[in-house]
C-alpha cells in the first residue's frame, strides 16, 4: 500500500508518518526496532527464510509480519533474496564488516563528537571488568602499534 498525494495536497500527520516510514528512499540508518531486529537476525543466520528469521527473533507467530518487513527492506535495498523452490531466502546486502564499520562511525559521531579515542575510553570504562585478558592484551598491542606508527610520521 502506498500513500500518494497530489502536489499541494495536505496530508494528515498519520499519513505523513506512514508515507515516511514506508518510503523506499528512507535512510538505511533509520531502521525501526523491528527492522533492526530482522536485519540483525539475518546477520546472525547469514541467510534465511521469513520463518527462519521469525524463529531467530523468538517470535515464530510473527512469520507474516517478518515476511512483509523483509519485502520492505528489500525494496529499500537492505536485503536481497534468492528462490529456493517456492521459498524466498533473504540475506543482507551489506557485508557484516561494512555494516559494523558504518554503525561504529555513526555511534562515534553521534555520542563522542567523532572521536574514536573517547568512544574506546568510554567503552573500556563501561565494560573493563568483562573484557577477557587476551582481548585487553590485543587492545594494548594495537594502541602500541598505532603509537609507533605516529612517531614515525
Amino acid at each position: 500500500m502506498t500513500v500518494d498525494s497530489a502536489p499541494g495536497a495536505v496530508l494528515l500527520k498519520s499519513q505523513r508518518c506512514y508515507k515516511n516510514h514506508m518510503s523506499a528512499n528512507r535512510s538505511p540508518a533509520l531502521l525501526t526496532k523491528r527492522e533492526r531486529q530482522i536485519v540483525d537476525a539475518l546477520y546472525t543466520l547469514g541467510e534465511g527464510s521469513a520463518r527462519d528469521v521469525s524463529n531467530a527473533i523468538g517470535e515464530p507467530e510473527a512469520h507474516d509480519t517478518v515476511r512483509v518487513t523483509l519485502g520492505l527492506l528489500q525494496r529499500r535495498g537492505l536485503v536481497r533474496h534468492k528462490l529456493d523452490g517456492k521459498r524466498h531466502i533473504y540475506s543482507p546486502v551489506v557485508a557484516r564488516s561494512a555494516a559494523s564499520k558504518s554503525a561504529w562511525r555513526r555511534l562515534t559521531r553521534t555520542f563522542f563528537g567523532g572521536s574514536p579515542g573517547r568512544a574506546l575510553i568510554s567503552f573500556l570504562d563501561m565494560s573493563g571488568d568483562r573484557i577477557a585478558d587476551d582481548e585487553l592484551d590485543e587492545l594494548s598491542r594495537r594502541v602500541d602499534e598505532q603509537t609507533r606508527k605516529r612517531k614515525k610520521r
